[in-house]
């Protein structure tokens, strides 16, 4: 039986997404984060950003993908400390793209807040995964709200650090994100770090948590802790959750042989 709040064929929202009664919890226990007050210049929706510090994200399991190894639609719930659902986000492709270009594949993700408004926007165009083409890396533009961009998310060439950096709406540089050298480990989480430009300074973290044997061997279902400071400008929040999702499927989301992807390419 499926959750309250996901039902099949709803008009209007990403992922067959209906949005639940205002602070009532889904059929799962899951109680959504109280809506904020309206803040001036603030994209509506990003409200929920200023009252936090840390978002987790929950990757959620695909009964379909495990069974058959068909790729599906990815979909996760994105949740404050207190475990309250702030976002719930679905990507957005195409079947045959899914399946032919698995974890390299180009995407749009929809996330949408408790009222089921579609408040931040990701996409990811096509590009080359090899590090012999520094010419063509890995990109994501971050809109919120949709139609508005509010920074990218930009892979930065090295030869054996994944290094990125987070621009606003400008192109202008405002933070750097800093993996190891080896992402593929077992038994511990993996992080990457995120500093000013300069690289001096720590400034927050995401970081891959380590789910188990079970769930990391036979399914593709991640999480994700991201951390930043209270008082960071609401739209660079986003364009790390936006760097969250590009890193999940850059290093740990499974091809078509089951195996995580190991190194930095």
């Amino acid at each position: 039986a499926q959750p309250m709040g996901f039902q099949a064929q709803p008009m209007g929202y990403p992922g067959g997404f209906v949005p639940p009664v205002q602070n009532q919890p889904t059929m799962d226990g899951t109680i959504w984060m109280p809506i904020p007050p309206s803040i001036p210049n603030c994209p509506p929706g990003l409200e929920y950003l200023t009252q936090i510090d840390q978002v987790l994200v929950h990757q959620q399991l695909e009964l379909l993908e495990i069974v058959t190894g068909f790729e599906t639609s990815n979909k996760y719930e994105l949740k404050n400390a207190l475990g309250q659902r702030v976002y719930f986000a679905a990507e957005e492709t195409d079947c045959l793209i899914r399946n032919c270009f698995g974890p390299s594949r180009p995407f749009t993700i929809r996330i949408v807040d408790n009222l089921g408004r579609e408040v931040i926007t990701l996409q990811r165009p096509l590009r080359c995964s090899s590090c012999c083409c520094p010419c063509c890396l890995q990109e994501l533009e971050v809109q919120a709200p949709p139609g508005t961009t509010v920074g990218y998310v930009v892979q930065n060439w090295h030869a054996c650090l994944p290094k990125f950096t987070i621009q606003d709406e400008k192109r202008m540089d405002i933070l750097k994100i800093i993996g190891p050298c080896i992402v593929c480990r077992c038994c511990e989480d993996i992080n990457f770090e995120v500093k000013s430009v300069d690289e001096s300074c720590a400034v927050g973290r995401i970081s891959k948590q380590w789910t188990g044997f079970v769930r990391e061997a036979f399914t593709d279902s991640d999480n994700f802790g991201i951390s930043f400071p209270m008082d960071l400008d609401v739209k660079m929040k986003a364009v790390m959750i936006g760097a969250c999702f590009l890193i999940d499927f850059m290093f740990f989301e499974h091809s078509g042989n089951r195996r995580q992807r190991a190194g930095v390419w």
